[in-house]
């Protein structure tokens, strides 16, 4: 489209209908086209499953059609997004996350139904797999923050508590996980005192980058690849985040700038995780193109 060479929404918008799923097109016209939410949740149900779990990659880098809690997390976070976060739809994920819970009552990152599918060699398939903070601890503070009420909750959240105040030494989609429960969590006091912690810790093991121009000299966590470095915007997504607290201002404000200037010519924005087929590489950018504006429009970023 002509003129839109400086307008960073435009040309966002340009890419997502070239190249993103029926779902993330779906959801970029409800956020910013003022497209219908019952639109989303109608393309949201083709990744639906009988026990109420999503399932047939809705979260891209685990392929065929089984439901696995990290799926499931995703079609959360997409009801929550366009304000459809409770009722029925709700209470029958609710009862898939009891179904897969570990004795904890929290949830694995990968159940071994996986196994016969493909998936990225990054994410483990085991047996017995271990509760995770990283795949409960966004769940947990979704559901708290849309005052969602249901059994399940009880348990996961003790388990949350127990793993954010007991984290010692971790990495960063752990502390992105940590920070999306602490967000929601209904003692916010407890929370504050947990985040307050959690940034001295974020600062200590340099798990943010703080000058975009010196990334290099940050250390990267093992397993993950060359480039994937995290900035204080992942941490605190919206002003309102417990994670705003842990950055000065400039030190916000310049991640912001470095998220600004990472749009590529074709208008969607990079992945910086591993890239292990081409058609998650491919559905994987519409995602991340659709958070950064997100971000950049919740920190009052001009979009054009």
């Amino acid at each position: 489209m002509p003129g839109t060479a400086a307008r960073p929404l435009a040309r966002a918008e340009q890419f997502i209908w070239l190249t993103a799923r029926v779902l993330e097109q779906r959801r970029f016209a409800h956020d910013f086209l003022d497209g219908d939410a019952d639109a989303v949740e109608t393309a949201l149900a083709a990744y639906l499953n009988r026990d109420g779990g999503y399932g047939h990659a809705l979260e891209p880098d685990l392929r065929g059609p089984v439901s696995q809690p990290l799926h499931t997390a995703h079609a959360l976070s997409v009801l929550d997004s366009v304000g459809l976060c409770h009722g029925p739809r709700v209470d029958r994920i609710c009862r898939y996350l009891t179904a897969v819970s570990t004795e904890e009552g929290a949830l694995p990152a990968l159940r071994p139904t996986q196994r016969g599918y493909p998936a990225a060699p990054f994410i483990p398939i085991v047996d017995d797999p271990p509760a995770e903070l990283l795949t409960t601890g966004p769940v947990v503070g979704l559901l708290h923050r849309n005052q969602v009420w249901h059994a399940w909750l009880f348990r996961a959240t003790d388990f949350c508590w127990s793993a954010v105040e007991s984290l010692t030494v971790s990495h960063p989609y752990e502390i992105e996980a940590a920070v999306a429960f602490l967000d929601g969590a209904p003692d916010q006091e407890r929370a504050r005192a947990a985040a307050e912690r959690l940034g001295r810790l974020v600062r200590d093991q340099r798990l943010a980058v703080l000058d975009p121009r010196r990334r290099e000299e940050y250390p990267l966590a093992p397993g993950y690849a060359p480039g994937e470095y995290h900035f204080p915007y992942d941490y605190a997504r919206t002003p309102a985040s417990l994670a705003c607290g842990w950055f000065t201002e400039e030190e916000l404000s310049d991640s912001l700038d470095h998220l600004a200037a990472e749009q590529r010519e074709d208008g969607g924005w990079p992945l910086t995780w591993r890239r292990w087929a081409p058609g998650t590489a491919l559905e994987g950018r519409p995602l991340v193109t659709l958070r950064a504006l997100q971000i950049l429009r919740a920190h009052g970023r001009d979009l054009g």
